[in-house]
This record gives structure tokens, C-alpha cells and sequence, in this order.
């Protein structure tokens, strides 16, 4: 308990639910202080709702989530905005307006009767739209946008907001490769520039493992395994949580594990004993 309470933010024995189907039974995680972490598992298997949990969006149904040794549902919300910052799944921006006046609203919960607008302010939002290449956008309306850059003005949003944690619910979304990549490396950047401490989502294996600090691995509800990449990252579990044979070698640009999937013909072979079983499984009947 002592250790758990020395990170700033956590659950604990937490049961997650949407009205009445339960997500995820008495899960428990530490989210280490100034690590860039990243939850991993298949579709549907409860990663995005542990965030969604950590990130005060859905209080658990049982157990509490801790943040800076408090409920975080027991603490005003604005209080919370100023120590976590969000980027959620699905976005919506209010018709007509602009870029520039999305990614201010970040600056939201550092306002107040004795702290107006200032200065400040408005260069936070300025380094936040170019430092997600949205600046050329700050007079362009965001329902106009292409998914891409919708995305990339929601992180611009969510970086004014210049919270030390940070959660981000698959921010790779709607890009292509390249400004996947721009968004990973501005996440690694703030991780190790500025101390932050970041946990996200992602789908690309390969991706999490060459960005990440510290992997959470999640399957059906539970945490299959959690560390580092290097030791988390190996071809038993990337079967046991995804299904997947493969191998897993060094990447030869990080050193970072690459997962290799296995070709067509060897995973259609290791399915015909399967198969072969079943055959004769109703051939007996």
C-alpha cells in the first residue's frame, strides 16, 4: 500500500461497468510517476474503459481510482483538469468554431475571477499548434477538417491544457504513418523534456513497444502483464493476449521488440490439427 501511494495516480480493486455489464472485476494498477505508458490488448478487451476510469470519465462501480493519494471522484473537477488532461476516443467539436478557439478552450481550467486571459495563455496555445503542425489551421473552422487534422487539433487542445498527466485514447486514430509517427515522437517528447507523465492507448503493437516506458498488456478485463516492453514484449504473450503466433526480434532501428507476425501457411498449418480434431470429433457422433 505504501508503494501504491507514493504514485500519483492509480486504481484500486476497481470493478468497471456500463449499467450492467461488467467490463473489467476487482482490477488494480499503478501508473508509474513520469513514464510514457501504454495500454495494449484486442478489441472489446476493457483497455480504453481502464482509461476512461483513470481519467474521471466512468466512476467505478466498486474500488476507488487515486489520484495524488485522493478519490479523484471526490475532488472538484476543475481541480482535476488542472492535473490531468484527456484526449478521448471520439471528439466532437461545437459547430462553427475555429481552430485556434478549440485549442484555447484548453487553457479553461487555469481561469478564474482573479485569472483572466493573458499573455501566457495565448502563447501556450500558439506552441501547442505548432508543435502538432495545426498552426497554418488557427483561422480554419474544425468541422471542415479532415479526420487527420481534426485529430491533431484535439491533441493541440489537450497539450494547452498543460496538465503534468496525461491521458490520450488512441491518438494515432485517422492518421497515416507519418504524422502517426510526428504524434508518438511530440508524445516521447513531452515524456522526456518536460517530465510528464503519459498513458495511452494504442492498437500498433510495434508502435508501443518502441515508444513506451512501461506496457500494460490487457486481456477480457484483466492485466495479463505490465513492465517494460523489452521484458513484456515476447512471442508467448503476444498469443496468449492477442491470438497471434509470431516471433519477436530486435528492431533494428531501436532495439526495441518488433513483432513479426507469422506467414499465411504457418498459421494455416498450425490450424489443421485443430481442424483435423474437430473432423473427427463429429465424424464420432
Amino acid at each position: 500500500m505504501s508503494d501504491r501511494q507514493q504514485q500519483r495516480l492509480g486504481a484500486e480493486s476497481v470493478t468497471l461497468a456500463y449499467e450492467q455489464r461488467v467490463i473489467a472485476r476487482d482490477l488494480s494498477v499503478e501508473i508509474p510517476d513520469n513514464s510514457f505508458t501504454v495500454i495494449v490488448g484486442p478489441n472489446a478487451c476493457g483497455k480504453s474503459t481502464l482509461l476512461r476510469a483513470l481519467s474521471r470519465m466512468l466512476k467505478p462501480a466498486e474500488g476507488r481510482v487515486l489520484l495524488d493519494g485522493q478519490s479523484i471522484h471526490s475532488m472538484p473537477a476543475k481541480k482535476v483538469a488542472r492535473t490531468l488532461g484527456l484526449l478521448p476516443q471520439s471528439s466532437i467539436a461545437p459547430d462553427g468554431i475555429t481552430v485556434a478557439d478549440l485549442v484555447a478552450r484548453g487553457r479553461y481550467p487555469h481561469q478564474g475571477l482573479l485569472r483572466q486571459w493573458s499573455p501566457e495563455d495565448e502563447r501556450i496555445v500558439q506552441e501547442s499548434m505548432e508543435s502538432t503542425g495545426v498552426a497554418e489551421l488557427a483561422d480554419r473552422f474544425v468541422d471542415e477538417l479532415s479526420g487527420g487534422q481534426r485529430q491533431r487539433v484535439w491533441i493541440a487542445m489537450a497539450l494547452a491544457q498543460q496538465t503534468p498527466l496525461l491521458l490520450l485514447d488512441e491518438p494515432t486514430t485517422y492518421l497515416d504513418i507519418q504524422h502517426q509517427i510526428d504524434v508518438l515522437d511530440l508524445c516521447a517528447e513531452l515524456h522526456e523534456t518536460q517530465g510528464r507523465t503519459l498513458v495511452a492507448v494504442l492498437h500498433d503493437l510495434n508502435h508501443a513497444a518502441r515508444y513506451a516506458t512501461h506496457l500494460i498488456a490487457v486481456r477480457g478485463g484483466e492485466i495479463v502483464a505490465e513492465g517494460p516492453p523489452s521484458e513484456v514484449v515476447t512471442a508467448e504473450l503476444v498469443e496468449r493476449v492477442f491470438g497471434l503466433r509470431c516471433q519477436v526480434i530486435d528492431d533494428p532501428e531501436t532495439g526495441t521488440p518488433l513483432v513479426v507476425p507469422a506467414g499465411r501457411q504457418a498459421r494455416a498449418r498450425r490450424n489443421v490439427p485443430a481442424q483435423e480434431a474437430v473432423a473427427e470429433s463429429v465424424l464420432q457422433k
